[in-house]
């Protein structure tokens, strides 16, 4: 419980275990620890500025990400909403790098994202009443949708399988949104409830090290960090990827650019949480800031990316 992550003698300060940790999603009330300890080696007392480590992350949150949440929801279903349109209205303006099977997949990826933001934002300001079994039912398609996008844009920006509706874009797009389900699984098992001081939707309701929550965080790293990382590299070192480059597929990617401070908060809290990076007051201070705020980026790819797509074509 929050009451326990106390700072003990011959442990290292204890930062946010586990079911405790804090991201957009993951709100427990208001904190404050003391987090005195002594050193592993010698039983040195470890001062970190002589007072209690104040983590005021969560009260600020609370009041924030209700709001944050709804109105990204709006925007999110007016742009989806005009990229369906769009997608229906000129069927012929849409063609590679953003096809309009390609297009279409990701409005519903970005559409089944927004849909999910309410129940969220609700749970955030008065509590999570919906139970275990549909907490870990939201943290799986919340990241359904995502991974499904970030396959579907990596796909279409080496490929020009998705330039006709055919029988190979068909099995494609089974493969890729099959996969994406696949890869969002673990994130079921690793999340869950925690009632702490009011019940709470969290996405990691196991120890860090569990195997349910390291395969959520391979997947995740893959996704944001490996998965761009190996695409841009492949564009600038192939001349056939480099000469297809388009301006529309710069659009495509905005997902990768607003999920890349995230996976890097993600993998930092890892290491953190493993007590692989030394804890102190700053950090425990700052750090759910700087995760809040990359995921806060990110989730705003389901109101900006509709606009991204759909600028070219108004032109």
């Amino acid at each position: 419980s929050p009451s326990d992550a106390r700072g003990s003698p011959r442990q290292s300060p204890n930062i946010l275990e586990s079911k405790n940790s804090l991201d957009l999603m993951d709100i427990l009330g208001n904190l404050s620890y003391d987090v005195t300890s002594y050193d592993d080696g010698n039983g040195t007392l470890l001062d970190y500025g002589a007072a209690p480590c104040h983590n005021e992350y969560c009260p600020l949150f609370q009041r924030v990400a209700p709001t944050f949440l709804a109105v990204t929801c709006a925007a999110a279903t007016l742009g989806t909403g005009a990229l369906l349109v769009a997608l229906a209205k000129r069927p012929h303006a849409w063609g590679w790098p953003q096809s309009r099977a390609l297009v279409a997949q990701l409005a519903v990826g970005m559409g089944l994202f927004a849909a999910l933001l309410p129940p969220v934002a609700v749970g955030i300001g008065q509590g999570w009443r919906l139970g275990t079994g549909l907490c870990s039912l939201t943290h799986l398609l919340w990241h359904w949708s995502l991974f499904a996008q970030g396959l579907l844009v990596a796909s279409g920006s080496c490929s020009t399988a998705w330039c006709r509706w055919d029988a190979r874009s068909r099995r494609l797009a089974v493969a890729v949104w099959a996969g994406a389900l696949l890869l969002a699984t673990p994130v079921a098992l690793a999340s869950g409830t925690v009632a702490s001081p009011v019940t709470s939707c969290v996405r990691r309701s196991v120890a860090v090290l569990s195997p349910a929550y390291l395969l959520h965080l391979s997947s995740c790293l893959c996704l944001f960090l490996l998965l761009p990382a190996g695409l841009l590299v492949a564009t600038l070192a192939v001349p056939r990827l480099r000469a297809g480059w388009r301006p529309g597929l710069g659009a495509s990617w905005l997902f990768f650019g607003l999920w890349l401070p995230y996976g890097v908060g993600l993998g930092v809290d890892f290491l953190l949480q493993a007590r692989l990076l030394p804890p102190g007051c700053d950090t425990f201070e700052r750090f759910d800031y700087a995760l809040g705020l990359g995921e806060g980026l990110g989730v705003l790819h389901c109101c900006l990316g509709p606009a991204a797509m759909l600028a070219p074509r108004l032109r």
